[in-house]
């Protein structure tokens, strides 16, 4: 249940979360035998030690500097920034679910969104053409159809479903893994700007917090937990998308993967959750039935789409696999100047997509 809000002043809290090496586990258990952030800071290094180590037993006592305390303050006295604490009655309760819930969350953007129903979509940072068409098409489905998209804002497949969710009634929540007052990664700045504005980013990191390898894997706990479910769109075997997937099912959410070719190492992985029990999905309605969640708006566009598709002869050569050209000149028996132009013509069209080692793949 939510620590009593009494005495629990954001300044206080923030304090508890600058102690270096305290943690969130700390913090709980400091909150658990004291009751609030403002009664631990009044305690003695003596009592503190009894529950945290010496060392960080001396850093609460000793108090965080003014400095970095102002910091904080001053970036939450922006409009769009929030702390968000085990406090508050708005803080999730899907998070206090799990086995290690943040006692505090730092947001940029609209905190509204932690009441929607959320469902997280991940997968590759190095995703293909396919699978980054698949993640933006899958987020807008489901965002339409009332979830808000959950992810962790990374390159490939993160963003390309934090579009698909933004693109919808939904929106999209990112959770990422340095503090925000950081973009990370930089190329994502666009992307950042758009969420702030339009959907929300958060954080169980304190300002300042750079981009370190261990933080990232330890966020997804809190994408899983915000979620009914958890969709992986491509993922290599040792993608940290697994690892998503794996506490998602630890915390009782529902796992869905999309299958791919048997010779894409990015299917990999969801094939391997396939064969664990995650659910194989082909459209958003897969997912929406198992949520009993009704079903998706079937589109006219995608239909005449697949129609005028399947009625091209090189397309059908093609298959779904990436395949290069010289198979291709095998199979639909062209020059090699109109095979060449025509891909070219579907490339532009954004029907198939150029792979490395001058492959090319159909991408719908």
């Amino acid at each position: 249940m939510p620590i009593p809000a009494s005495g629990a002043e954001p300044k206080a809290w923030l304090a508890l979360d600058l102690v270096p090496g305290l943690g969130g586990e700390g913090i709980r258990k400091l909150l658990a035998r004291f009751g609030a952030p403002s009664e631990i800071l009044r305690q003695s290094a003596t009592v503190l030690g009894e529950f945290v180590s010496p060392a960080v037993a001396r850093g609460i006592a000793a108090q965080t500097s003014p400095e970095k305390l102002d910091a904080c303050l001053n970036w939450l006295a922006a409009d769009s920034n929030h702390l968000l604490t085990l406090a508050d009655d708005d803080y999730p309760r899907q998070l206090l679910e799990i086995a290690d819930p943040p006692p505090l969350l730092y947001l940029k953007g609209r905190r509204e969104l932690l009441r929607q129903p959320g469902f997280a979509v991940v997968g590759s940072r190095n995703a293909t053409p396919s699978g980054l068409q698949n993640a933006e098409a899958f987020a807008r489905s489901l965002s339409e159809a009332g979830f808000t998209i959950i992810s962790g804002m990374a390159l490939g497949i993160d963003a390309a479903a934090h579009r698909g969710g933004l693109a919808a009634k939904g929106a999209s929540i990112a959770v990422v893994g340095t503090g925000l007052d950081l973009v990370y990664p930089a190329r994502n700045k666009a992307l950042a700007h758009d969420l702030a504005e339009n959907g929300l980013i958060i954080s169980e990191f304190a300002l300042g917090t750079p981009a370190l390898a261990q933080n990232f894997p330890r966020r997804n706990r809190i994408i899983s937990g915000l979620s009914r479910g958890v969709l992986v769109v491509e993922a290599a075997l040792a993608s940290g998308s697994l690892i998503t997937a794996r506490q998602a099912g630890e915390q009782g959410r529902e796992v869905f993967a999309i299958p791919g070719s048997i010779h894409s190492p990015f299917s990999k992985g969801c094939h391997q959750l396939i064969k664990q029990g995650a659910k194989l999905v082909e459209d958003a309605n897969d997912i929406l039935v198992e949520l009993h969640w009704g079903t998706a708006a079937p589109s006219a566009v995608a239909q005449t789409e697949r129609e005028e598709i399947e009625s091209d002869p090189l397309l059908s050569a093609m298959g779904y696999d990436p395949v290069p050209v010289d198979v291709l000149l095998q199979r639909v028996k062209l020059p090699a100047d109109q095979l060449i132009s025509r891909l070219t013509e579907l490339e532009l069209d954004g029907v198939i997509a150029t792979m490395p080692g001058g492959k090319y793949q159909r991408l719908r």
